[in-house]
């Protein structure tokens, strides 16, 4: 059973915005995506109103969940300022109805936004991989560092949060959908020993993801908190590139317990991985190292290392940042085929030098967390 547009229109009808209006006729609503189940789409409001339409949004995210065939729902407040507009005048004192969305302050103190952050029952630690810019290899290197830490006999999870560009399907060669347990929570597929989400599992593979911040954030929410990960030691967390709302989620959201940087020896990835570094040390996340991935071309027929992007680099900058250098990757054929076949190179061929490599990253990872784990 499949859900449509209008049922999800037909439940929200019944839901009235802050200032008594049917949902469908309060002129906020995007477009609603409904395909196999799962259902998408965000409240536009002002800025100003934002506080007040929270609710709302939380009424309607259950009223569409409630719908039979609903597998997987995600509801988006989005707030932008609108220029130059002007709340509307207050009633006069004892007039009936609800309050205008202008007249719901926000509470005053400042609170940090850290405040929000709370464990995920049965993961030990979480961890992101992270890189300032996009093509230096972080999906492939998340992956295999999340099954070098199995092989160290660790209980892994892979959460896929990079929304626009979701990588882990074709990597891991998982197709298949999430199934919801009884308690409406998706179970993770399951590959190479790991607990595996991406937002990929849940939209076709040439689906443009067109979402606004807010959006975003709501996913990749969604995916920390309403998925069934079981008992984890540590629960690897491939980000977006960049330094923008997935990260500040994530942040935010979880207490995290280290970041894993990746960058190529050239000075322009270096410089990305330096704004990286800094926003999760503004954020107070330990950052656990910095991985030099493409350090070098080796010729698969004769062994020869070319530095084609420069060497070295990535260790210098960990030196002068003062955080571990947690080793070089090599840019070699076998990791690109491996990971394009959905076979990491750590699973396919554990006896080579590649999955060694990416072993000693996941031990020296796996020892900055050894307090974390054992505690749990």
């Amino acid at each position: 059973m499949s859900v449509t547009q209008q049922q999800v229109l037909d439940s929200l009808a019944r839901i009235k915005s802050p200032r008594g209006v049917a949902l469908t006729n309060a002129n906020v609503l995007s477009a609603i995506s409904a395909t196999d189940g799962k259902v998408f789409f965000s409240i536009n409001v002002d800025a100003a109103e934002a506080r007040a339409w929270e609710p709302v949004r939380a009424e309607a995210e259950a009223a569409v969940r409630a719908i039979p065939g609903a597998t997987t729902v995600m509801v988006a407040l989005t707030a932008e300022r609108k220029p130059g507009s002007v709340p509307p005048a207050p009633p006069s004192r004892g007039a009936p109805g609800v309050q205008p969305v202008h007249a719901h302050k926000p509470p005053q103190g400042g609170t940090s936004p850290m405040s929000r952050q709370s464990e995920i029952p049965g993961i030990a630690a979480v961890i992101a991989v992270a890189s300032g810019k996009g093509g230096v290899g972080k999906s492939t290197t998340a992956l295999n560092l999340a099954l070098g830490l199995r092989d160290l006999g660790l209980k892994v999870g892979l959460l896929d949060a990079d929304i626009y560009g979701p990588s882990m399907p074709r990597l891991t060669g998982l197709r298949d959908k999430p199934e919801l347990n009884s308690e409406r929570k998706m179970i993770p597929l399951r590959r190479f020993g790991l607990a595996i989400m991406s937002i990929g599992f849940l939209v076709e593979e040439e689906t443009a993801m067109i979402w606004r911040g807010p959006m975003v954030m709501s996913a990749v929410t969604q995916m920390l908190r309403d998925v069934e990960w079981g008992a984890l030691d540590v629960l690897v967390v491939d980000m977006p590139p960049g330094t923008g709302d997935a990260q500040l989620t994530l942040a935010q959201n979880v207490p995290l317990k280290g970041a894993v940087i990746i960058s190529t020896p050239q000075d322009l990835s270096l410089i990305d991985a330096r704004r990286g570094l800094a926003m999760f040390r503004k954020v107070n996340v330990p950052v656990l190292g910095i991985v030099e991935n493409m350090s070098y071309f080796q010729c698969p027929h004769c062994g020869t290392k070319s530095d084609i992007f420069g060497h070295g680099g990535a260790r210098h900058e960990a030196e002068k940042l003062g955080v571990p250098f947690l080793g070089e990757v090599p840019l070699h054929m076998a990791i690109r085929a491996t990971s394009d076949a959905g076979s990491p190179v750590v699973d396919s061929e554990p006896d080579g030098p590649h999955a060694a490599i990416y072993r000693a990253v996941a031990e020296k990872v796996r020892d900055q967390l050894r307090g974390v784990i054992a505690a749990a």
